[in-house]
Parts: structure tokens; C-alpha cells; sequence
């Protein structure tokens, strides 16, 4: 091939104008020429300023430019890198009166013949472009004409060195892992391949480490700028000599580099839209190129076969004889697993383009020569399956199948790198090209055609492959995200259980206070109510205790009962109403009897016989048991009912039937019902009265016996008075009748005598209380 004169580096400046967009604002290359207007490069400001480089403070874009034709150098393809910044238009020194926005944005491009000084420039281009910028003075370009003449003088004493350009390769393994193989085995076949991805340079550098791993290629784009370039199949020599001690004579010998980007190709590492007709020109047959527009994602069956979005780490195959070619085999997928295996476990997040054992296992030189070792063991077996097809298709072929027996070869090895993939390949221009350059070689004795990691499948690959499906789940990473956000939600749910409990206990304690003053302010008015109806004459009630405040110390948080406090004293106050009522009527008939009784007594003739008025004694008049059990009966049954009248109204019933017992007894003996009859004491013998059994009836010793028992009879009675339960005393005695005592003290001292003793006959209830008083008689008839 035709060594080509090196063409100086160029440098120019692309500015943004507000109204015109990108342009070519300086231009510097060698005295009297000006490359950009000579070669056409009206497209250079676009992929300068790539799309959505605004949106960071520095990017940088790679690109393919063409260079025309002269009369000292042929047509050929020329290498390009941008580094843009922006710089805010307030900070400017000098500001130039057409900057109208906010912010300037601009490109220090430098375009060169090779792509291994681009990777040079990188760093170089990075330092100058921010030194510019920090003048804040865009009009002094002297920084810019320096940093020219150095890059002229360095290219002087450049040497040749085989550079590798591009992202490394162990962060490409690692992130496409088996996938890797695929886009290698992709571009062999030369489809339509296109990378999308928000940050132009890595997009750029997985292109250029991709055709890298074909060994010699990167040295070989002269003809990648334009499909129309040709210029390496055209000038290649087929290689007659072999030496085996020169890796580049080896090389050469085995067809290497594959022309990839020949006729009909183009690779463009970053493509503007502008371009996009020449991508959709008749012409162009396949091409490497990469776009940071998403509208190429809304066209990709248009414009790609293979996809590649380095955004989702994905790969898209559109055309189904090309998914079933690159299907990767038993073979390969051992290779690729075990590759990325040495990679995953020399992983260095610090330090990704080095293992972490700092070894040569995992290493970019290892890597780049196990594809070497592929793809001359591809090139091995291809050689040898031509030789194979060629006895079946009838062509004539080198070698007799006594000569291919000499070399021990079993079967076709070529089968192991996938029979679909071969007939592709078998296809393409870069095959044909490698078929005529290698026509008469015998690679096969040369390299061993045997596939690097040849042989069925076995244990050890499924078990391989299932670790890496595992791997590729990330389960760790998930049960460790999984587990910190439950733990997360679990003391976040704490928290607002507590919070809800807190404020829960919180508003029912505010309920019950504000129910207890509820209740305190119900009590205290319904209280102030009955005392405003009652008025200030009325006796007070005795307060009744509420049982929230009897239990106040046991239940302290209980709410007291809702009690009707009005109704209660009410209904106390008319049952004391009533039974005062009734006492006072039964107290003022008494009296009244008794007037009468007195009345009848003086009217009588005949004194007593009996002086002692608590005696009941008489020659004449039987005395019965009866009446004095009754009596003493009527008086133990009073003073008990009396004595239990505060505690139920069953012991008031009591004593109310005693007293119409008694009230009987007067009625029926003031009506005249029991007469008196002369009957001799020999004939009609009567008991003796417990009363007159302790001394006898006759004679002057019953007299003593009755003036010392009552001592005071001829002393004045005194007047009946009233106790505290509205009864009086009133007892019957020989001049004053009957003498009844209703104060339950002073009822076992009391004693009944008459002149007469009588028996009261039973009788009904109509009979005595005809005569009672109306509210004397409705009580007694409600009571009983």
C-alpha cells in the first residue's frame, strides 16, 4: 500500500451566532491556504457543536471530514476533534456588539490525517480551549496560533506507534458483557450499525474501541469519511513473503486488517442531521456512525439494522436474517462467559481501565489479544472451509483431499463459529477483499483452525451461565436496596403509628375533660334551676352523692353518670310532703277522740274502780288477752317500724296497719258495738289480763299495790304534743279514754287500762276508715 504525505494539523474556531447558528470563525493551517473553503467543510460547525453540548460546561465530539483531491495527494479522509465551552457574555472583557444572548458558545477544533493523534490531542485540546476561555477576550487568538506550531513541530518527531484510540476495553466487557462479541461479530458483516447516546464523547470512544479489536484497521480509515473511497482496495498488495518474527508481516499475510469501511461504507463517530442524506443515499451500504438526536430513535428501521443505545446499555437487531446470524454458538458464548468472567473478577471500580491486581490477566493487552487469537482462529477455519466446500460445489480446489488429510484436522471446524454467521459473512466486501488477498495461502498451517474455546457444551459452561444470569439479576444489589427500604418504611410507619396512637390517647383525654366539665356544668345548673323553683323558703335537699365522686378514688378516669338531679329532689320532696300530710291529719283526729273520750269519761257516773290508769283490771269486765297482746303488740310493731322508717317503705306499711288496728278497736267500742253484759265472775270465768296477773284484783292490797305503780294519778295529764314524725301520744285511761303513744322511746313505758277490757272482733276495712279523715283514709287505703 501507498504511503500517503502527512498533512499538518489544522486549527480553527466555530462560533454560534444568535441569527446564523454555527459557523467557521477562524481558520488556521498553513500561509496562503484555506483548507476549510478548498475541501467544503460547510458541515464541520455542526459537528463541532454537537447537539446538547450546551448543556454541559465542556464536551467534545469526534468526526470524519473529506479531503478533496490535489495534485500532490489523492482523495482521502481526515480526522477531526472539538472541544466546546461557553462562557457567560457579562464576564467578556471585549464584548463584540452581535453577542446578543447571555451566554457565548464556542469550539476549538483541530483536524488531523491520522486518529491515533487525535487521542493525543485530547488532553492538549482540553488545556488550551479553557486557557482561551479564561482570557474572557476572544479577540486575542495568540494562544490559538502557539498551540499550532507546537502541534507542527510534534508532528515532525512523531513516530509511529501502533496507539489504540477509544473507550476501554475492559469497561466495554463490562458493560455488554456476552454482547461484546456480538457487535464485534456485527461489524464483520458490515450491516447499517447505529449508536445513540446523550454524551457525545463516550459515544464517540465505544466506536473507536469497537474497530479496534480488528487488528490494524484503526490505521486503516482512509477510507471511512466518505462512501465513494475506495482507495485501499485499490492500492493493497497481495503479501508473497511471510515472516513470522514480525507481528505486522503475520498480520498482513493472514489478510488483516479487514476493510471494513471500503466502498460503500462510512463511519462518522458523530453525525449530525445534516448528514442524513448520504446515510439514506443508494451508495451507502453500511456504516458505523453514532447521533446524540433523539429523532433518529423515531426512525430507526430507517436508518439502522443494529441499534445500540448506550443510554439503556442495549442492543436492538431489526432484520431477522441478521438476529439469526449473530445468535452466538455454544463456543462462543464459553469464550465471551470466560473472558468476562477474568474481567468481572479484576473489576477495580477506582480504576476501571486496569485490573485491580495490577496483572496482565484482565488487562487492556489481554483483552485486545484474545480477539486477536479469535480472529485468526476465524480466518484459520475459514481458509479450511473453502477448501471443504469446494470438493462438494464441483469448483476446482488447491489442495487434494490427500494433501488436507496430512494436516489431522476432524470435520469442519469453521461449524463452531456458527454456520448462519459464515454464509453472512461469505457475503460481505471485506470477506471478498480477504478471499484475494489470501487466495493461495494456507492459513490453516499457519494458525491452528480451531476455535479457542472449541467443544460441546458441558457442565461447566451451564453452570457458568447460570452464574452469570444470576449475576446479571443483581440480587444482592436488590435484596440490599430491598432491605434498606423496608427498613426505611418500617421506622417511617413507626414513627406515624406512634405519631396516630400519641395523638389518638391525646384527643380522648380532651374528650373526657371536656365531658366531665360537660357534666359539672349540667350539675351545677340543673342544681340552680330547682333552687330558683323552690324558692328560698323551701327546705334544701339533702344533696345526693354522685357515684363518679364516691368512686372518685378507685376510678378516677370514669365519666360520671348523666343523673337527673331536679326529678330526684322532686319526687323526695313530694313523698315527705305526703307523709307529713298524713301524720298531721292523723295527729289532729287523735286529739280529737280524745277530746270526746274525755268528754264521755266525766259524763259518766261512777267513779273508777280502777285508780291506776296503766292497769286494766275490773271485777265486771273480763279482761282478754287479746286486747293487751295487741296493744303491747301494735306498740313493739311501732316503735320497730319507726325505728326502720328511714330505711324502706315495707316498715311503714307495718306500722300504718297497727294503727288502723287500733283505730278499729276505738271505732267499733265508740260505736256501742261491744255492750256490756252482767255476767257473774263464778259462771263466766274470763283470764286474767297479763297485766293483773303480778297482784290481785280486790282488796286493800291491790289498792296499795296500784297507788305504788302509779303514784301520780291525781296529777293533771299533759297536753299531747307532737315528735319529729308528726304523731302523738294518746293513751286510754279510766277518766280520759284511750292514750296512745306513738313516740317509739316512750312506748315501752306506756300501758292501756279501761274500766272495761273488750275484745275487738275482726271487721273490715270499710268499717273504720269511713270515719277517718279524707286524706287520713285515702293514704291508709293507698298503703295497704
Amino acid at each position: 500500500m501507498a504511503v500517503q504525505p502527512k498533512q499538518n494539523p489544522i486549527v480553527l474556531v466555530i462560533d454560534f451566532h444568535h441569527a446564523r447558528g454555527p459557523e467557521i470563525e477562524l481558520c488556521i493551517g498553513d500561509e496562503g491556504t484555506s483548507p476549510a473553503t478548498d475541501n467544503d467543510w460547510s458541515l464541520l460547525p455542526f459537528m463541532a457543536l454537537s447537539d446538547g453540548a450546551h448543556l454541559s460546561t465542556e464536551e467534545f465530539s469526534y468526526f470524519t471530514l473529506r479531503q478533496r483531491e490535489t495534485s500532490t495527494a489523492p482523495a482521502t479522509s481526515l480526522f477531526g476533534i472539538a472541544c466546546s465551552r461557553q462562557l457567560d457574555s457579562s464576564l467578556l472583557i471585549n464584548r463584540p456588539p452581535e453577542v446578543t444572548r447571555s451566554t457565548v458558545q464556542k469550539a476549538v477544533v483541530v483536524v488531523t490525517d491520522s486518529p491515533q493523534r487525535v487521542g493525543q490531542l485530547r488532553e492538549k485540546l482540553s488545556v488550551v480551549t479553557s486557557a482561551w476561555f479564561a482570557q474572557r477576550d476572544f479577540s486575542d487568538i495568540d494562544i490559538l496560533r502557539k498551540f499550532r506550531e507546537g502541534l507542527v513541530i510534534s508532528l515532525l518527531n512523531d513516530e509511529s506507534k501502533d496507539q489504540n484510540l477509544g473507550l476501554s476495553l475492559r469497561e466495554m466487557i463490562h458493560e455488554f458483557k456476552y454482547q461484546t462479541l456480538v457487535l464485534f461479530k456485527g461489524l464483520l458483516l458490515q450491516p447499517k450499525m447505529l449508536f445513540f447516546g446523550t454524551r457525545c464523547e463516550r459515544l464517540c470512544m465505544i466506536q473507536f474501541s469497537l474497530i479496534s479489536l480488528i487488528p490494524g484497521l484503526i490505521n486503516s480509515l482512509q477510507d471511512c469519511a466518505d462512501p465513494a473511497f475506495d482507495s485501499y482496495a485499490e492500492t493493497v498488495e497481495k503479501p508473497t513473503s511471510l515472516k513470522t518474527s514480525d507481528r505486522s508481516s503475520l498480520l498482513a499475510y493472514m489478510g488483516l486488517p479487514l476493510q471494513i469501511f471500503g466502498k460503500g461504507s462510512m463511519f462518522g463517530p458523530y453525525t449530525p442531521l445534516q448528514q442524513l442524506d448520504l446515510l439514506a443515499d443508494d451508495g451507502t451500504k453500511s456504516y458505523v456512525v453514532g447521533s446524540t438526536n433523539s429523532l433518529l430513535l423515531q426512525q430507526k428501521d430507517r436508518y439502522s439494522d443494529i441499534l445500540i443505545n448506550l443510554d439503556e446499555d442495549s442492543i436492538s437487531i431489526s432484520s431477522l436474517p441478521l438476529r439469526n446470524a449473530l445468535i452466538l454458538s455454544v463456543a462462543d458464548r464459553r469464550w465471551i462467559d470466560l473472558l468476562t468472567q477474568i474481567v468481572n473478577d479484576t473489576w477495580d471500580e477506582a480504576h476501571p481501565s486496569r485490573p485491580k491486581t495490577l496483572g496482565f490477566m484482565g488487562s487492556e493487552e489481554f483483552i485486545r489479544l484474545q480477539f486477536e487469537e479469535y480472529l485468526l482462529a476465524l480466518l484459520s477455519c475459514m481458509k479450511y472451509h473453502e477448501e471443504l466446500s469446494s470438493f462438494s460445489s464441483g469448483d476446482s480446489p488447491h489442495r487434494s483431499r490427500a494433501q488436507l488429510q496430512t494436516f489431522n484436522i476432524e470435520g469442519d471446524p469453521a461449524l463452531d463459529f456458527g454456520v448462519e454467521f459464515l454464509a453472512q459473512w461469505q457475503k460481505t466486501s471485506n470477506y471478498a477483499l480477504f478471499s484475494k488477498l489470501t487466495s493461495d495461502a494456507l492459513l490453516f498451517s499457519i494458525t491452528e483452525p480451531r476455535h479457542p474455546s472449541a467443544g460441546g457444551l458441558t457442565m461447566e459452561d451451564v453452570q457458568r451461565r447460570l452464574s452469570q444470569q444470576v449475576a446479571d439479576l443483581h440480587l444482592d444489589e436488590r435484596v440490599r436496596e430491598g432491605r434498606e427500604a423496608l427498613n426505611r418504611h418500617l421506622s417511617t410507619g413507626q414513627k406515624k403509628v406512634s405519631a396516630a396512637f400519641n395523638s389518638f390517647w391525646s384527643d380522648i383525654e380532651s374528650m373526657r375533660e371536656a365531658q366531665r366539665k360537660r357534666n359539672e356544668e349540667k350539675a351545677s345548673q340543673s342544681t340552680r334551676t330547682s333552687i330558683d323553683k323552690e324558692g328560698p323558703s323551701s327546705p334544701q335537699p339533702t344533696p345526693i352523692e354522685s357515684p363518679s365522686e364516691t368512686s372518685a378514688s378507685w376510678f378516677g378516669a370514669r365519666q360520671r353518670p348523666s343523673i337527673d338531679v331536679t326529678q330526684a329532689q322532686a319526687s323526695v320532696s313530694a313523698a315527705s310532703q305526703k307523709a307529713g300530710a298524713y301524720f298531721s291529719s292523723w295527729g289532729s283526729w287523735a286529739s280529737d277522740k280524745r277530746r270526746e273520750w274525755q268528754e264521755k269519761r266525766s259524763s259518766s257516773p261512777g267513779p273508777n274502780p280502777n285508780p291506776n290508769p296503766g292497769m286494766t283490771a275490773s271485777p265486771s269486765t273480763p279482761v282478754l288477752p287479746t286486747v293487751s297482746e295487741t296493744v303491747f303488740d301494735s306498740d313493739r310493731g311501732r316503735r320497730r317500724s319507726m325505728q326502720r322508717h328511714s330505711e324502706g317503705a315495707e316498715g311503714l306499711s307495718r306500722s300504718l296497719s297497727r294503727r288502723k288496728r287500733w283505730s278499729n278497736i276505738i271505732l267499733r267500742r265508740e260505736s256501742g258495738e261491744f255492750k256490756r253484759e252482767e255476767v257473774d265472775a263464778a259462771d263466766m270465768p274470763f283470764p286474767k289480763s297479763p297485766l293483773s296477773q303480778g297482784f290481785p284484783a280486790y282488796g286493800a292490797d291491790a289498792e296499795k299495790r296500784k297507788a305504788e305503780l302509779n303514784p301520780q294519778q291525781d296529777k293533771p295529764l299533759p297536753e299531747p304534743h307532737a315528735d319529729d314524725d308528726g304523731f302523738t301520744s294518746v293513751s286510754l285511761t279510766p277518766h280520759e279514754g284511750l292514750r296512745v303513744d306513738m313516740n317509739p322511746e316512750k312506748s315501752e313505758s306506756a300501758a292501756v287500762s279501761a274500766d272495761d277490757s273488750v275484745t275487738a272482733p275482726p271487721g273490715k276495712l270499710e268499717e273504720h276508715t269511713a270515719e277517718l279523715p279524707k286524706d287520713s283514709a285515702k293514704e291508709s287505703v293507698g298503703t295497704q
